[in-house]
């Protein structure tokens, strides 16, 4: 297992290299000018280049590139071109937000979604299966950031059972941090819910259909421990594919439920620099997502193998 890791992680490079290419390119691409935007559309060429070569925006491309990757690899992602602060720490003060607040989504949407299907999958065809599948289809047409907004309107504006807007650090208050992350987590979690939901019942309904299953029950094993012990640890494998891939959909998602509850994490700090082209932030914070992404998949293999013993890696 542990030269499995080190195999993935190794190929993990080449595309981490590929993604920075990408977005560095497509970030110089853009027809956003940040020395204008800091100078201002009036003033003259000359403090334009004179901030430009400062700035080292002056020079090719593909030496800012080299330069970046350089210290990248390092651990410095360099400067704000607009506060001078670390791009690092930026990114360091930030990303435990996002991060508590798509696995929080991921906690709601498997505490709701797992059950759920199981329920569907043990009662196929009944009532309770097709008012399953209703819920699921309203899950999945529901846009989160919609969801957000109403949700902040009833139970925060209307009700006053949760802050509307803000983040408390876990650490200050912790109550505090907790209800602020209630709403934030229901509006992520609710789609991914649906997700796992349909995706756990069609993996269960084929684990319930599967000989072994059929020869528990005939030695006398009683339903209820077959599904618990059998079926459902066998069912989990395809689902946490499913599960790898929505926690990186969440963390995107994330940006944006962040942006609605003024919440500042790492959606905050990306919207902030495309704005003001801000080049080294943009730059890290794709980068890092990119990481979080691969590292996802790499904790999905990982947990193929402890769940499943045929797919671990000899």
């Amino acid at each position: 297992m542990i030269k499995f890791v080190v195999g993935r992680l190794l190929s993990a490079l080449p595309t981490l290299l590929l993604v920075s290419v990408f977005v560095f390119l497509l970030i110089h691409a853009t027809p956003i000018d940040p020395v204008a935007q800091i100078l201002g559309e009036g003033a003259s060429s000359e403090a334009k280049a004179q901030l430009a070569e400062q700035l080292g925006l002056g020079r090719p491309v593909a030496e800012q590139y080299v330069s970046w990757l350089v210290s990248a690899v390092q651990g410095d992602l360099g400067a704000s071109l607009y506060t001078s602060l670390s791009v690092s720490e930026s990114i360091g003060d930030s990303i435990g937000i996002t991060l508590s607040l798509a696995i929080a989504g991921m906690a709601v949407a498997l505490i709701v979604g797992i059950p759920l299907g199981v329920l569907g999958a043990l009662r196929p065809g009944t009532v309770a299966d097709r008012l399953l599948t209703v819920v699921v289809a309203a899950g999945l047409a529901v846009p989160s950031f919609w969801l957000a907004l109403l949700l902040a309107l009833v139970f925060a504006v209307n009700l006053g059972w949760f802050p509307v807007i803000g983040y408390t650090p876990l650490f200050e208050d912790p109550v505090g941090w907790l209800m602020g992350l209630v709403l934030p987590s229901l509006a992520l979690g609710v789609h991914t819910a649906a997700v796992i939901a349909r995706q756990v019942r069609s993996a269960m309904i084929e684990a319930l259909d599967s000989s072994y299953v059929q020869t528990l029950l005939a030695r006398g094993v009683k339903r209820g421990a077959i599904v618990l012990r059998y079926a459902t640890k066998n069912a989990m494998v395809p689902v946490l594919a499913v599960v790898a891939i929505q926690m990186s959909v969440l963390v995107a998602v994330s940006f944006v439920i962040e942006r609605i509850f003024a919440i500042p994490g790492l959606g905050t700090l990306l919207m902030d620099s495309v704005v003001r082209a801000d080049y080294p932030v943009l730059q890290g914070t794709i980068v890092v997502v990119a990481v979080f992404v691969l590292l996802v998949n790499l904790a999905a293999d990982i947990a193929y193998g402890l769940i499943n013993p045929k797919v671990r890696p000899q």
